[in-house]
């Protein structure tokens, strides 16, 4: 009977480890999610500054009257998405 208790014990112990392996890689896999969390926020916020900046050197150059013809065009379709955008806003409050 000691061989069987010899590879219980050996079996149960194998089970342990592979308990404490699973357990590590779970709080591994919870920082690893929140650290993805970590940089979508952060890639979202550059996006969003990255956006502002452009808008801004838009107006500067209008501003400065230096815009080629794709740039007052572009900004026209912007300006054009805004007041749609304000449109559908009031339209939504009126409602």
């Amino acid at each position: 009977m000691s061989a069987i208790e010899e590879h219980i014990n050996s079996i149960n112990a194998k089970v342990q480890l592979l308990l404490k392996k699973y357990a590590a890689l779970q709080k591994e896999n919870l920082n690893l999610s929140n650290e993805i969390e970590t940089f979508r926020k952060n890639e979202k916020e550059y996006l969003e500054k990255i956006n502002s900046l452009e808008i801004q050197t838009g107006i500067l150059k209008a501003s400065a009257g230096k815009l080629n013809d794709k740039e007052k065009h572009d900004i026209e379709k912007k300006i054009n998405q805004y007041i749609k955008d304000l449109d559908k806003c009031m339209a939504m409050l009126n409602n």
